[in-house]
């Protein structure tokens, strides 16, 4: 049953990515739930399956759960046609504090795969998330778009394919900021991998939050702002906890002040019950572009993100 769902998948997704350039995409979100994984493929020529299985509750025996796992990864590489070698599989449970970013492994793998006429250095082994977030496939094309000839900042840039995509549309500069040194050398690599060496793509290791104080000073100077926060963050390294449904004004109102009079700020978030303080910024246009921004292999689980684009009045 579960090969029989995967195949239909399949070949019902890939004239579709095939049509529209899409190298990397989810191809099984759970249909069936007692095969509760997630299977994304990556690349096309060497094509790899990223598989997170969803930790099952208390209530399921934990040995059906196996026994459903090594099922499930025994019918994947005939049936989307790659080596085991290629299959890559993690466990996906609720994560606290910065756990989501923590190195699980020590591989250093990485594999370039395509997306948008771009490339992007991904890693299968290492952490919980490749790198790459499919679902903000739609996100990154807009921004790309509203980049043009602007200043952009990409707050908890991660590994800074929003800042590709930007730098790609034209964007005069950009301004990418992360408390990881990891991921902001990361996002300095995809930025060489696409060419894009200038001084003009600034790279800033701080607490976000922190930053956009310190900048405050300086005035408006951005016409396009990406601030996608995880949805909660009590890393040792920043100070306070992070909650992005309690923080969502404050950082918004932040991020505002370096925005300039016609500039937009883009407001994302993956938290699934996330609720917008409409009230609290009713001074400002604020549109909800999330409908807009699900892909098509996302369609089974269109709250994946939300999404916002908010300007002044």
């Amino acid at each position: 049953m579960f090969a029989n769902r995967l195949r239909k998948n399949l070949q019902l997704l890939t004239p579709w990515a095939e049509r529209e350039h899409i190298d990397c995409f989810r191809v099984y979100d759970a249909d069936m739930p007692e095969y509760a994984f997630a299977i994304d493929l990556y690349g096309r020529a060497a094509r790899h399956v990223y598989v997170q299985e969803y930790a099952p509750p208390k209530t399921v025996n934990r040995e059906s759960a196996r026994e459903r796992r090594r099922e499930a990864l025994a019918v994947l590489p005939e049936v989307l046609a790659v080596p085991i070698s290629h299959v890559h599989s993690r466990v996906r449970k609720p994560q606290k504090g910065s756990e989501q970013y923590e190195k699980r492994d020590s591989q250093g793998e990485r594999y370039a795969v395509e997306e948008g006429g771009l490339k992007f250095w991904v890693n299968f082994r290492d952490y919980l998330d490749t790198g790459l977030f499919l679902d903000h496939r739609i996100v990154r094309g807009m921004l790309r778009e509203w980049a043009k000839g602007g200043d952009f900042l990409n707050l908890f840039c991660y590994t800074g394919s929003a800042t590709v995509y930007a730098a790609a549309g034209g964007a005069r500069s950009s301004a990418s900021v992360d408390l990881s040194n990891t991921y902001l050398d990361w996002a300095h690599e995809n930025l060489l991998l696409n060419g894009f060496r200038g001084s003009e793509h600034e790279l800033y290791r701080a607490d976000c939050l922190q930053w956009l104080e310190e900048q405050e000073p300086q005035g408006p100077r951005f016409d396009l702002i990406f601030l996608d926060p995880p949805t909660f963050s009590n890393s040792k390294r920043m100070d306070g906890v992070l909650d992005v449904q309690r923080d969502q004004v404050g950082m918004i109102r932040r991020s505002l002040k370096l925005l300039r009079p016609s500039g937009r700020l883009v407001f994302s978030t993956n938290y699934t019950r996330f609720k917008l303080d409409a009230a609290a910024l009713a001074d400002l246009r604020v549109e909800d572009i999330s409908e807009r921004t699900i892909p098509k292999d996302f369609e089974r689980h269109a709250r994946i993100h939300r999404c916002f684009s908010i300007r002044f009045k």
